[in-house]
């Protein structure tokens, strides 16, 4: 079995689907049908998944796989995370301002000064938008937006994310208190 070298999370299996093997599964790609477009998927524990069909369902795809072909089979596969190497994943059909989550793992975080806010370790969304983890040495893990108000700029080349520390909630604003905003009356 060999190691992954550099994984990018391609999707989720869930549920089986009816009884001839297909599983529901959750892409993460762009276009949910090219799931099987980078080559063959592979699970952590070294498992290659070859996909034979797939087609659109509500928030998900149902996908075939090669050899699986009962639904007992099928639902042994619930929950299993699918990966390829990010070197499957072509660079060349990207636009200038485009890139891959998984390019984003390993970035630094700074603001205009130069300050560092530790480095990209994850990118997630729970449905309310995309969340860049960072952690810093001695620093526990913190959640920022990835918005273009939080994250102004992204720098592959040189390994940094430009930050806007106020927007991504990493500091606290001490000119706009909320005793500013909305000063109180006094009688």
């Amino acid at each position: 079995m060999t190691k992954f070298e550099n994984p990018v999370l391609m999707a989720t299996i869930g549920a089986a689907q009816g009884l001839r093997g297909e599983v529901r599964v959750k892409s993460f790609t762009e276009d949910p049908t090219a799931l099987g477009d980078y080559g063959n998927l592979r699970s952590e524990d070294g498992r290659v998944f070859e996909v034979l069909e797939i087609r659109e369902a509500k928030n998900v795809v149902i996908v075939r796989f090669r050899g699986i072909n009962d639904r007992t089979a099928a639902e042994a596969l619930n929950g299993l995370e699918l990966f390829i190497e990010r070197d499957n994943l072509p660079d060349d059909d990207l636009d200038e301002d485009e890139f891959f989550y998984a390019d984003l793992e390993g970035l630094e975080a700074v603001d205009g000064t130069g300050k560092s806010y530790g480095s990209v370790t994850g990118v997630f969304d729970f449905g309310a938008g995309d969340l860049l983890e960072l952690k810093g040495p001695g620093r526990r893990p913190v959640l920022i937006p990835f918005t273009e108000w939080s994250v102004l700029e992204i720098d592959l080349e040189a390994g940094k994310l430009l930050v806007d520390p106020i927007a991504a909630g990493l500091v606290d604003d001490k000119d706009e208190s909320l005793d500013k905003q909305f000063p109180t009356k006094r009688k």
